[in-house]
């Protein structure tokens, strides 16, 4: 007799969001870390401001996945979601298919667990003052993980091109346990804040390496392509520089690729990624006036990781 597998169930956004922690999905990036490094493989198809990504990972012990997804620049004037498409988890051993999940959601808690992540590892244990410099749907996620994982943190401001968006999201926020803010001043704030973190979707920098005190940890997620940045090369040079996986950045992101082609770093500059630090005896930071720089450029294997935790979560 054949055996047959259950049908996989689809995974959807609002199903799953409310039943997982940020906590979690911070440790399940952690845990995935420390298994041995995934194959990935990226595939970018389109225009820079309309683009399909179909997104790969392979890792011993946990399994299979791929994410395919667009994102359009002009959606949300259109009141379209800006990403949309699906993630397929599959089963290491057997190659079944387990689950599809949603894309946002996988995106929304690998982006933000990533980051936090990064920074539990790089950021001053004292670090009080966050900036969330952008203002859409993932600097809400980041204000959320932040303040969930670090508990130190008891302010938060928030900085906007648009600065009534700043102040919607602000007002939008309930249960953050910290100040929120929303700061009109870009340099004012960055040169006040303890960790300075930044989703948007700039191609020119917005972050100075003049404005940044000593011993703040920057943490830049917007960047995802060759012709986009958020930081100066200033910052860069100037910065212990550390990213979530060196396979999707170097080489791939305008955040590395930019500074490199202009001499101001060195693909040696980057000192770690993910699978360095989280071991024991890793390189982080040095000093209490050291400041680190931390590129989130995410990857199938970090989706991978993520979406294993949310079937997790969903089977319970």
């Amino acid at each position: 007799m054949t055996a047959t597998n259950p049908a996989p169930r689809f995974l959807s956004y609002q199903d799953a969001i409310g039943r997982l922690a940020w906590t979690d999905a911070v440790e399940a990036l952690r845990q995935g870390h420390a298994l041995p490094r995934a194959e990935i493989r990226d595939v970018f198809l389109g225009p820079p401001t309309g683009t399909m990504m179909s997104r790969s990972a392979f890792i011993p012990g946990l399994g299979y996945g791929a994410k395919t997804f667009t994102v359009m620049d002009g959606n949300a004037a259109r009141g379209l979601p800006t990403v949309q498409g699906a993630m397929l988890v599959f089963d290491g051993a057997t190659g079944t298919l387990k689950a599809i999940v949603d894309s946002p959601l996988v995106t929304e808690i690998k982006t933000a667990a990533d980051s936090v992540l990064g920074a539990s590892l790089l950021a001053r244990p004292d670090s009080r003052h966050l900036l969330v410099v952008g203002a859409g749907t993932v600097a809400a996620s980041l204000v959320k993980a932040y303040t969930a994982v670090l508990p130190g943190i008891e302010r938060v401001s928030v900085w906007s091109r648009r600065p009534e968006q700043a102040q919607a999201l602000v007002a939008a926020l309930d249960g953050i346990p910290a100040e929120l803010a929303a700061v009109p001043d870009l340099q004012a704030a960055v040169g006040q804040a303890d960790i300075v973190t930044a989703a948007t979707m700039a191609r020119q920098p917005l972050i100075l390496g003049d404005w940044v005190r000593p011993g703040t940890h920057v943490d830049l997620i917007g960047a995802f392509k060759a012709d986009m940045r958020e930081a100066d090369d200033a910052l860069m040079a100037r910065a212990a520089l550390f990213v979530d996986s060196r396979a999707t950045t170097l080489g791939h992101i305008g955040e590395l690729m930019m500074p490199i082609a202009s001499g101001a770093i060195t693909a040696e500059s980057v000192l770690g990624d993910l699978y360095d630090l989280v071991r024991p005896g890793a390189r982080r930071r040095q000093s209490p006036d050291e400041i680190t720089v931390y590129k989130n450029g995410g990857g199938a294997h970090l989706d991978l990781m993520t979406a294993d935790y949310i079937a997790r979560v969903m089977a319970r």
